[in-house]
């Protein structure tokens, strides 16, 4: 039985995740509204996924998020120095990419028009 308590699921995922993510979220009949956002060190395209579920569908969300929004690591140039002069040379180095965060937050009051 569904609890009638509601929950706020803030998703921030990469963009390449949320294109996985989100459509099982909405086969699983969990709401889903995509905001697109930037951050992160390689100021790459996130994705911010707002879903309003019962209490008792939290942990489902998670499982799928856990599942589709894996960390993984990627070769990447960082941008040369600030000060050419220096002659640095840019060096490849390993970064995260992926993975999730995930807040859930209590709603007073939901409506739905």
């Amino acid at each position: 039985m569904m609890s009638t308590e509601r929950k706020l699921v803030i998703i921030i995922v990469s963009d390449e995740d949320a294109d996985r993510l989100i459509p099982l979220m909405v086969k699983q009949g969990l709401p889903a509204t995509k905001i697109g956002s930037t951050g992160g060190f390689l100021r790459r395209g996130n994705t911010t996924v707002l879903s309003g579920v019962d209490a008792g569908e939290v942990p489902a969300v998670i499982s799928l998020v856990r599942r589709e929004c894996r960390a993984r690591t990627e070769t990447a140039l960082l941008p040369a120095a600030p000060f050419p002069e220096l002659g640095l040379i840019p060096a490849p180095v390993e970064v995260r990419i992926g993975g999730a965060v995930v807040f859930v937050l209590p709603v007073d009051r939901f409506e739905k028009t």
